[in-house]
């Protein structure tokens, strides 16, 4: 089932590393099936506040997306975002294909 990592960026302090990071994050993504499907987009908040962006990376399964987290590539990359742009990275699981609210499953 489809897993996701979803981050909440809501300060960024301009710096040529996140450049690198950018050129550089689409390579670590393809070895575990990942793709973007939200990418710092201006976001139309209709309900509460969100300050900041959003960026949202679809992964085959749950396997994938802690590996493509924790690979090598990844981690030698990370801190050029996180040393310039604050926020939240969460993973959360799919749901499964005719999944209701109301039943739960």
């Amino acid at each position: 089932m489809t897993a996701y990592a979803i981050a909440h960026l809501r300060s960024v302090t301009p710096h040529p590393e996140i450049g690198l990071y950018l050129d550089r994050v689409s390579d670590t993504l393809d070895p575990f099936g990942g793709r973007f499907l939200v990418h710092g987009t201006e976001l139309e908040v209709v309900e509460g506040q969100w300050p900041g962006f959003v960026v949202v990376i679809a992964f085959p399964d749950d396997a994938a997306v802690r590996a493509w987290y924790a690979s090598e590539a990844y981690q030698e990359i990370l801190h050029l975002r996180t040393d310039h742009i604050e926020g939240d990275v969460v993973f959360a699981p799919g749901v499964p294909e005719g999944y209701r609210a109301s039943s739960g499953h």
